[in-house]
């Protein structure tokens, strides 16, 4: 039996409990989903890749020529900013010998080279040189259409300045998948909130972390409030768990929210807030789990985003960014401000290592075979197993 077969047979067993309604009769995922790397390559290929997963933040490839080599889930691509702006995600192989043509972020102009041999291809990924192809100074042969031969482009869009990927190219259409997210949150930061975001680029506007855990168990941990007393005592102190609500979001995301963000905390001038927030909700945050790989956040007064790339079933990166309302928000004056809520949330993410490595190192157990749910604090990560175990199809 192939190693798809096994894990598709294997996880169709176990699918009535896992999208089980009741939360009384409902068990999590397997341990193999958080620990096997076949099943993990499983996971890439037939779940994720029917969906949109984020790569990475748009300011990573800003520039026009610039390539930059990145790895999902063990699979080579790159990106690349073409003439008109639009960011592109490719396969990161030749055409010819199947060689890795990006190797690390460079200017590489309107031309992508082949180390190897030198084949060219434009910013679209349209083969333009094929050198000696035919013999020393000969570079085309008859019979060999270069049109037919181009780079292996991945299907990518940019949303909330991030861009995802659809491996399987079937999706629908990025918009509207996560319109209800859109709506929602337009709905409490008015319409124009996606379109005035601007990353902080300091210091103070950029975080990365590595945990040993697999990313479902980071996507698991932001999904709910639960842990707020025992393990974010801080963050407790003046975002009670009390106050908090869940969130499910149609068949995208997951959360949490707060009736109580403080936006005075501090000594720190205030930020500017969105300008069309809802007045009546200016101490309202959300914190949505939008699967299957990101984890935003909004405030009135910023928002931010972390990508969890995926490097092994056990290894993950959270890679965070922060976003403001407008220009404004970026100068010198707010910089005490912004120092502070990048030192704070710093300190959350850090306090939730401990707790995700703990679950993996768990899940090494076969006396825990996917747990219980508490029907009233576990819905947001029901939800998320729930979807996707509907991805085992």
């Amino acid at each position: 039996m192939s190693d798809a077969s096994f894990w598709k047979t294997n996880l169709l067993t176990h699918r009535p409990s896992l999208i089980e309604d009741d939360l009384s009769a409902a068990r999590g995922l397997p341990n193999a989903a958080y620990t096997d790397r076949d099943f993990w390559l499983f996971e890439r290929d037939h779940v994720l890749a029917q969906t949109w997963a984020a790569l990475a933040f748009a300011s990573e490839v800003s520039e026009t020529g610039v390539t930059v080599p990145i790895v999902f889930m063990g699979l080579p691509l790159f990106m690349v900013r073409d003439e008109q702006g639009r960011s592109r995600v490719f396969h990161n192989v030749c055409s010819h010998r199947g060689m890795q043509l990006v190797c690390e972020s460079t200017p590489s102009g309107l031309t992508i080279r082949c180390p190897y041999h030198r084949w060219g291809y434009d910013l679209t990924g349209r083969l333009k040189a094929t050198p000696n192809i035919g013999g020393m100074g000969v570079h085309e042969v008859a019979g060999f259409d270069c049109g037919q031969h181009g780079l292996k482009e991945v299907r990518s869009e940019e949303y909330l300045g991030i861009i995802f990927i659809n491996l399987s190219g079937e999706a629908l259409p990025l918009e509207t998948q996560f319109q209800s997210i859109t709506q929602r949150w337009q709905a409490l930061a008015g319409d124009d909130f996606s379109e005035i975001l601007v990353s902080d680029p300091g210091e103070s506007g950029a975080l990365e972390l590595a945990v040993n855990c697999n990313y479902k168990l980071a996507v698991e941990n932001y999904c709910e409030s639960y842990h707020l007393p025992s393990i974010h005592p801080d963050l407790n102190s003046y975002s009670p768990l009390a106050q908090h609500y869940n969130l499910v979001v149609d068949n995208v995301a997951s959360g949490q929210g707060t009736h109580s963000y403080d936006l005075g905390r501090g000594d720190a001038p205030p930020l500017p807030v969105f300008p069309h927030w809802d007045n009546e909700r200016l101490k309202t945050g959300e914190y949505l789990s939008l699967y299957p790989n990101v984890l935003l956040g909004l405030q009135a007064d910023h928002f931010f985003a972390i990508i969890l790339t995926s490097d092994a079933p056990d290894k993950t990166r959270e890679r965070l960014q922060f976003f403001y309302a407008g220009d404004d928000a970026l100068g010198d004056a707010t910089l005490a401000r912004r120092q502070s809520l990048h030192a704070a949330w710093s300190q959350v993410f850090s306090e939730d290592i401990s707790v995700v490595e703990g679950m993996q190192r768990g899940r090494a157990s076969h006396a825990f075979e996917g747990g219980v749910f508490s029907p009233v604090m576990d819905v947001p990560t029901h939800h998320f197993h729930q979807w996707f175990a509907r991805g085992y199809q």
